[in-house]
C-alpha cells in the first residue's frame, strides 16, 4: 500500500521543486465541486488527489463550493457532497468555502477591473456576443459598447446590481483582446443577470459572476498554492492568471491541467446524469447502476476500492479511456479480504437426499473468510431436503463438466459427497427434483478413503431457508463508449442497457439475517453483495456489487506476458 502511496506523477514533481525551492512552506489545494448535482466517479480521482496530495505533503485542502449559479444549486446537492467526501475517507476540517461567501469581495473586485478600464457593461445579446467572438480561424469585433467611458460602466453596473435590468438585458464583460488566438481572451463575459433566489444568499443579489471569475480569485482569497482541474480548462489558464495578475491578489496559484476520469460502459455528464432521474429512467441519484458516489456505495462500493482506483489509474496529460474491469477488480480484492462469506441459491432445484433420515437436522461449521482467520466460523443448519443452483447440474453434462449430473458426485461445501440417483420431471419435461445419495463417512467435505471430487457446489437447507430479493446489477449501457456513439448520431437514451437490472427471489442460509443495512458480504460462488436500505425488517434487499469473475485479472495477466 506505501508504494501505491509513493507512485509519482507530474503534479507530485510540481509541488516538490515548489517545496524544495521555498517558494512554498505548505501546500494549500482545493476540491471545488457545483451543487447542481451528485459527485460522480470523475469527481473521486478529483477527491483523491486533491486531499490526498494536501495529506502527503502535511498541507491542508479545503472544500469549496462554486456556487455561482443559483439555478440549478440546492442544499440537497450540498449535504450530498459533504457525504461523499466523508465517505471515502477526508476531512476537510474548519476548511469548508462557498464561493457565495465573497460576492461582495468578487463584486469589488469587477468594480476595480472597470476603474482601470479593464471591464465594461455589453448590451449585446447572448447570440450577438457568440457572433461578434469570431472562430478559431477569425477574429472576434469589439462590441459596440466597448468604449464606454469608467464612469458610464461604473453607474450601469450598479444599476445591474440594483435589479433595474432585466435578464439577459446586459452583461459585465473583461476588456481583453478580441483578437486573441484564444477565444476565452475574446472579452469573456465575468457577470450575468439572474433573478433567482440563491440557496444561501437568498434574494440579495440578482448578478453573479461567472466560473472563470469567481473560481480564480476563490483560489487567490483562499491562499491556494496548487489549483488542479481537468483538461478542458486547460485554454482558460491563460484568463485565470489574467484576473490575478491584473487585479494584483495577494495570492498566486497555479493552475494545472490534468487528464479527466473517461471510464468504460459509463457516462460522466451530470446533465444527463439528472435526465435519467428526473424521467425516473433510474431510482434516484442513489441508484446502484449510476456512477454516482452515492450509487456506488449503495451498489456495494467501498471507500479503499475506490481510492485504491484512483490510484491505480494515475494522473496523467492527455485523456483515455479506462475500462470499468479495472475497478471491479478493485472492489473484489478489497471485499475478498474483508466480506463475509455466505450460502444463497439465486435459482432453486430441490434435492431430496434419500438416505438421509427424514427427522435428522445438523449443524455444519462453515468457515466466515479464509482471508481472515479472525472472522471466524459459523454453523450452518442441514436436513434430508436442500436446494442447489439449478445451474449446477445437467442432465446430459458437457465434457469437463464437473458439478452435479446422474451417476456423478460431487461435493457439498462443508457437508457430504452425494451422487445422483434419479432425475424427477415435470410434465414439460423440465427437472423439478433430483434423488441423491450422500456418504456418511465424508462429513465436512473430505473422505477417508482419499477420493477425489473435483467438483464443490453450494446449497441451503430447504427446512431452514429465508427467502430475500436479490437485485442483479449490471452496467448501466450496453456499449463500450457511449460518447463515441452518440458522436456517431445516437441518443444515450438508445444505448442503455435493458438488462441493467433483474430481480430475483433468493433461498439464503438463516445466518444472513444477522447483517445489517450496508454490511457487504460473498455468496459463496456467485459475486458480492450488499445488504439495501429498502430492506425492512420482514424483508431483506440485496444488491449485487460485482461477480467473482474478475476479467481484469486476466488482462493484466495478458499484458505482463507482452
Amino acid at each position: 500500500m506505501e508504494e501505491k502511496i509513493k507512485k509519482s506523477n507530474f503534479i507530485r514533481q510540481i509541488i516538490e521543486q515548489d517545496l524544495a525551492s521555498g517558494k512554498h512552506q505548505k501546500i494549500i489545494t482545493r476540491f471545488p465541486p457545483e451543487p447542481n448535482g451528485y459527485l460522480h466517479i470523475g469527481h473521486a480521482k478529483s477527491i483523491c488527489l486533491n486531499f490526498g496530495l494536501a495529506q502527503e505533503y502535511n498541507g491542508r485542502c479545503h472544500l469549496r463550493f462554486d456556487d455561482t449559479n443559483p439555478e440549478k444549486e440546492s442544499p440537497e446537492y450540498v449535504e450530498s457532497i459533504k457525504e461523499d467526501v466523508r465517505w471515502l475517507g477526508f476531512d476537510w476540517n474548519e476548511h469548508l468555502y462557498f464561493a457565495s461567501d465573497y460576492f461582495e469581495k468578487f463584486y469589488q473586485y469587477a468594480v476595480s477591473l472597470i476603474k482601470m478600464g479593464k471591464a465594461y457593461v455589453c448590451h449585446l445579446s447572448p447570440e450577438e456576443i457568440r457572433e461578434y467572438r469570431g472562430t478559431l480561424t477569425e477574429p472576434g469585433k469589439e462590441s459596440p459598447y466597448r468604449n464606454r467611458s469608467v464612469e458610464e460602466n461604473l453607474t450601469l453596473f450598479e444599476k445591474m446590481r440594483k435589479g433595474e435590468f432585466k435578464e439577459g438585458e446586459c452583461v459585465l464583460r473583461a476588456k481583453i483582446d478580441m483578437s486573441s488566438p484564444n477565444l476565452n481572451m475574446r472579452d469573456p463575459v465575468i457577470y450575468r443577470i439572474k433573478k433567482v433566489p440563491h440557496h444561501r444568499t437568498g434574494e440579495k443579489w440578482c448578478i453573479y459572476p461567472t466560473y472563470d471569475f469567481a473560481h480564480c480569485l476563490s483560489d487567490a482569497i483562499e491562499g491556494i498554492t496548487h489549483s488542479l482541474c481537468t483538461l478542458e480548462f486547460e485554454d482558460h489558464r491563460p484568463l485565470y492568471d489574467w484576473f490575478l495578475e491584473v487585479l494584483n491578489t495577494p495570492a498566486r496559484p497555479r493552475q494545472i491541467e490534468f487528464a479527466r476520469l473517461n471510464l468504460s460502459y459509463t457516462i460522466m455528464s451530470k446533465r444527463k446524469l439528472n435526465l435519467l432521474v428526473q424521467e425516473n429512467i433510474v431510482d434516484g441519484w442513489d441508484d446502484p447502476r449510476m456512477p454516482t458516489i452515492s450509487g456506488m456505495r449503495r451498489r456495494g462500493f467501498t471507500p479503499d476500492s475506490i481510492r485504491d482506483f484512483c490510484e491505480r489509474i494515475g494522473i496523467a496529460k492527455s485523456d483515455s479511456v479506462v475500462d470499468y474491469a479495472l475497478l471491479e477488480h478493485c472492489v473484489r480484492e478489497d471485499l475478498n479480504k474483508k466480506a463475509l462469506r455466505f450460502m444463497g441459491v439465486l435459482d432453486p432445484l430441490k434435492v431430496v437426499i434419500t438416505n438421509y433420515p427424514e427427522d435428522k437436522e445438523e449443524e455444519l461449521e462453515a468457515i466466515n473468510n479464509p482471508e481472515d482467520e479472525s472472522a471466524g466460523t459459523r454453523k450452518v443448519p442441514f436436513s434430508r431436503v436442500i436446494y442447489i443452483e439449478r445451474s449446477d447440474f445437467r442432465e446430459n453434462p458437457p465434457r469437463k463438466f464437473f458439478r452435479l449430473a446422474p451417476g456423478k458426485e460431487v461435493r457439498l461445501r462443508y457437508a457430504y459427497y452425494i451422487t445422483c440417483q434419479e432425475v424427477i420431471k415435470d410434465e414439460n419435461g423440465e427437472v423439478v427434483e433430483l434423488h441423491c445419495t450422500y456418504d456418511p463417512a465424508t462429513k465436512g467435505g473430505f473422505s477417508p478413503d482419499g477420493r477425489k471430487v473435483k467438483g464443490t457446489i453450494h446449497w441451503v437447507s430447504a427446512r431452514h431457508a429465508k427467502q430475500i430479493i436479490v437485485r442483479l446489477y449490471d452496467r448501466l449501457f450496453r456499449v463500450e463508449n457511449p460518447g463515441l456513439e452518440e458522436k456517431k448520431g445516437k441518443s444515450f437514451k438508445e444505448l442503455l442497457n435493458p438488462e441493467s437490472l433483474k430481480v430475483v427471489k433468493a433461498l439464503v442460509e438463516p445466518a444472513l439475517f444477522e447483517l445489517k443495512v450496508g454490511d457487504h458480504f460473498q455468496f459463496e460462488r456467485i459475486g458480492y453483495f450488499c445488504v439495501d436500505k429498502d430492506s425492512t425488517p420482514t424483508q431483506m434487499i440485496v444488491n449485487r456489487t460485482v461477480t467473482l469473475r474478475d476479467s481484469w485479472a486476466k488482462i493484466e495477466a495478458k499484458l505482463n506476458k507482452k
